[in-house]
């Protein structure tokens, strides 16, 4: 037997050989299909450039000049609470029209997307809350149908005629001449489709980062060559617009029912049925400008305010983990390949029967990649045991240097730097060259992404058909850019908190209200109102962010308190700590929640490097600053952390705290006057805030007292035990 096994091996590498023929294959027919738009969309280019239009570009101007129809947008709205408001807030700021009507879906069952979706219809008289009789989540089609119904019957009420419906979600950021350029194109085109971008993510933020990628090309280019040849492009469920007549259309071959509720993905299903009835879709591409901030060279440079000129689009996060990515490209894979094969079928002419092979293929490409990555892991496996001895026996390689096989690798190699140089020259063009730099390992990334979306889209879809299993519709959750961040810590951090049964339901609800009249973190409103734990609190935090827990103890402080500024420990509430990883005097930093880019950016400046974040008590934080703050002032030794109960009670509110809980001054005008604050060359907080016109005299007197109040409560509870 033991002399069977080098054959045995070698039996193997003859099936490795085999195996890599029929991927190197696969990848080439891939490859072609992939070229094939590649060069029709730099051949419509050079043709563009070359030929003298017989019209002029369109101007913003033409845009203002053009009577406003009125328009409405719909969005639907399942557990949005966390950005629905900030996102009609940011859309009613931005919007430069006056005719437009928003209209909001929400389930009946869905309390506090209710709440804040009725805080800003009190506010904005263009606003009307839509809500879906029966309870959620069932799918974002129903509750667009529903949307729909009452859209009909607010033209009737108020005796007007939509001319178009834009959709979008509540993730979406908007630009200001949007429903000026629908209205321009309206009634003419009947679904007008903007481009979607992903906003601009950190440079190490991979997963994220191949959105932006995708997006970049897909928009950029491979739409802009369907629309090019099929004469329609899809919907994107973003930023599309309906005219009253498709709409119209469409709720009456389906009894009312304009979106089909069947499939995963009713913006793909909607462009097909659309082009199925003649209707005229385009992929609208009007150029704008974008003010962005960005960090060069990786995030190590200075960050730079810059003008982006790239075609109106609509804007958002896409999703920042592997998990919510795959997830999320799950839904799609089940809508667009398998269900869009179900109902569709292979119809239309050989151009649409080409593009629905181009949109179905992911089936099957979806894993060579990942198989590739295998055969080559294996293959340099077994090159070093021929090179080291260890295997002797073979067969005479079919892929030998020379041979057809040599041809094929030489093809998809030219294929792959083609495929490589697109991806970096789209994401350069919109992003810049790190970005674009940094696509090309997110390909890789991608790839994995891709494997494991279908491969749950597979097993999702055979159960279906085998068991009879309901396909779902998995929510992704949304974040919304914001400056205070409270709106991404209230969703994630609230969500968790339930799931886990830290809390309930009401509990959530009730902190909800009570953080919009305080206006202080999430957290701190659980842990002040008794209902939630603080060590329960911070194991939360650090489970959301990725950060690991750690304690903190006076030893620690002492060892760090001359490595990191005073300032710095002050002005973001953060502890510094040795970092035991070496002797080369580097801290680690403990904070109650995550530090900001910009923060981060700032102890960079300062320390040369970015110090690793954890995850502590908010109580360990105040505790310690006050501790450290004792030691820089007198630099006599205290007594431990746990005896300092009295006078640094972590129950006893810091001033700056304290001013900002009682409505002293905003948070926002704390933090910016706290950006330029040294404890050594500004003394007390009180009096550096009163120096700088935040606070008034009175204002500080009367916070000190309520200070003095807190801690002379808080030392007759300790007397009494």
């Amino acid at each position: 037997m033991s002399l069977y096994w080098p054959y045995l091996f070698a039996d193997y590498y003859l099936w490795l050989e085999y195996g890599a023929i029929a991927i190197a294959v696969v990848i080439l027919i891939s490859s072609i299909d992939d070229l094939f738009i590649d060069a029709w969309y730099w051949f419509r280019e050079a043709k563009r450039a070359t030929t003298k239009r017989g019209y002029k570009p369109l101007r913003a101007e033409q845009l203002r000049d053009r009577p406003e129809q009125h328009i409405a947008i719909m969005i639907p709205a399942w557990m949005e609470y966390d950005v629905i408001a900030a996102m009609l807030e940011n859309m009613v700021k931005v919007l430069d029209y006056r005719n437009y009507t928003i209209f909001v879906g929400t389930y009946c069952n869905d309390a506090a997307t209710i709440k804040e979706v009725e805080r800003m219809r009190r506010r904005y008289k263009q606003l009307v809350r839509v809500e879906v009789p029966h309870a959620g989540p069932t799918c974002k089609a129903d509750c667009l149908n529903w949307v729909v119904q009452a859209i009909f019957a607010h033209e009737e009420k108020h005796g007007i005629s939509f001319a178009g419906v834009v959709l979008h979600d509540s993730e979406d950021v908007l630009h200001p001449v949007e429903l000026q350029y629908f209205n321009y194109l309206l009634p003419r085109k009947d679904l007008i489709q903007l481009p979607v971008a992903s906003l601009e993510r950190n440079w190490f933020d991979l997963v994220a980062g191949v959105y932006m990628d995708e997006f970049a090309e897909w928009h950029g280019k491979d739409l802009v060559v369907r629309e090019s040849l099929a004469k329609q492009v899809p919907s994107a469920g973003v930023g599309t617009c309906f005219s009253r007549r498709a709409l119209l259309t469409l709720a009456a071959e389906t009894d009312n029912q304009p979106f089909n509720t069947q499939t995963l993905t009713e913006d793909y299903d909607i462009g097909v049925r659309l082009a199925a009835h003649g209707m005229h879709s385009i992929l609208a591409r009007f150029p704008v400008e974008y003010r962005v901030k960005r960090a060069s060279w990786f995030g190590y440079g200075k960050v730079k305010e810059t003008i982006v000129r790239m075609p109106l689009s609509v804007r958002e996060y896409f999703p920042n983990t592997f998990r919510t990515s795959y997830r999320q490209k799950t839904r799609w894979s089940l809508g667009i390949v398998f269900q869009g094969w179900a109902y569709f079928g292979w119809h239309g002419s050989l151009v649409d029967r080409y593009f629905l092979l181009r949109d179905r293929k992911g089936a099957v490409t979806a894993f060579i990649a990942i198989l590739a990555y295998v055969l080559v892991a294996q293959y340099l496996l077994f090159q070093i045991a021929f090179v080291t001895g260890l295997m002797t026996v073979s067969y005479p390689p079919i892929t030998a240097s020379g041979s057809w096989f040599e041809l094929l690798l030489g093809l998809n190699a030219v294929a792959l730097t083609l495929r490589v140089a697109q991806r970096v020259y789209f994401t350069s063009r919109t992003f810049g060259w790190e970005h674009g730099l940094l696509s090309i390992p997110r390909m890789v990334v991608g790839n994995f992404v891709n494997f494991m979306a279908m491969s749950r889209a597979w097993k999702q879809y055979l159960l279906h058909l085998i068991l009879g299993r309901r396909l779902t519709w998995d929510k992704t959750m949304h974040d919304f850019p914001t400056g205070g961040g409270l709106t991404e810590e209230r969703t994630r951090l609230g969500e968790l908190l339930v799931s886990w049964q830290a809390i309930n339901d009401d509990t959530l609800q009730a902190a909800l209200q009570k953080q919009d009249q305080k206006h202080v973190p999430f957290g701190r409103i659980l842990v002040q109102e008794g209902w939630l734990a603080e060590e329960v609190l911070a194991e939360a935090i650090a489970f959301q962010s990725g950060l690991d827990l750690t304690s903190v103890s006076e030893a620690e402080i002492l060892a760090a308190k001359d490595r990191f500024p005073l300032e710095l420990s002050v002005r973001w509430r953060i502890l510094a700590l040795p970092d035991g990883e070496g002797p080369d005097g580097k801290v680690r930093l403990a904070t109650a929640a995550p530090l900001p880019d910009i923060v981060q950016e700032q102890i960079r400046a300062t320390l040369g490097y970015r110090p690793r974040q954890f995850i502590v008590r908010d109580r360990d934080i105040t505790v310690g600053l006050r501790f450290l703050s004792e030691q820089r002032k007198d630099g006599a030794s205290v007594e431990s952390l746990s005896a300092l109960k009295l006078v640094h009670s972590s129950e006893v509110p810091l001033l700056g705290d304290l001013l900002v809980e009682q409505g002293g001054v905003s948070r926002d005008a704390f933090n910016e006057a706290m950006m330029h604050y040294s404890p050594a060359s500004d003394g007390l907080v009180g009096g550096y805030l009163v120096a700088r016109n935040v606070i008034s005299k009175d204002t500080l007197e009367w916070a000190l007292q309520e200070q003095q109040r807190h801690a002379v409560e808080v030392a007759a509870r300790e007397m009494s035990h």
